[in-house]
């Protein structure tokens, strides 16, 4: 056997090694690619706390663009008012990816401590209310 008769085995092993599609549990695993999700937040703030409530709503909103958690696509927050006089505000806007809630940054979570003190529960409805929601039109 010549030393061009053991190349092929070996050549043909680096090969199979190196294709990742073939390498099956033990191949690297690939970056997850980010999956945006665009988010309702109901607030149904507690009597007399509606104009802090405005601005935690805000200061949520500067704070998620300035660490790039959120889409730099225009994001609203509404305000209206149910049950005769109780004030609620609904903030629109989207996650850059869908798992970043689940593992924000502490200022973030800081902020949501806030907003929780700010809210009530009104009904069976709870302070906070959170909805999945698709964009139809811009």
């Amino acid at each position: 056997m010549n030393h061009r008769s053991h190349l092929i085995p070996c050549t043909i092993a680096l090969i199979i090694l190196s294709a990742p599609a073939l390498r099956g549990p033990f191949a690297a695993q690939q970056p997850r690619a980010e999956t945006p999700e665009t988010v309702m937040v109901t607030f149904h703030a507690k009597p007399g706390s509606e104009a802090d409530l405005a601005r935690v709503i805000a200061r949520h909103w500067d704070t998620a663009r300035s660490l790039n958690l959120v889409l730099d696509t225009p994001q609203v927050t509404l305000r209206g008012t149910e049950d005769g006089d109780k004030t609620y505000f609904v903030h629109v806007f989207t996650w850059r990816d869908g798992a970043i809630p689940d593992s924000a940054p502490v200022a973030i979570q800081a902020i949501w401590t806030e907003m929780n003190r700010l809210v009530e529960s009104r009904g069976n409805r709870p302070g906070l209310q959170f909805t999945e929601v698709s964009i139809v039109a811009r």
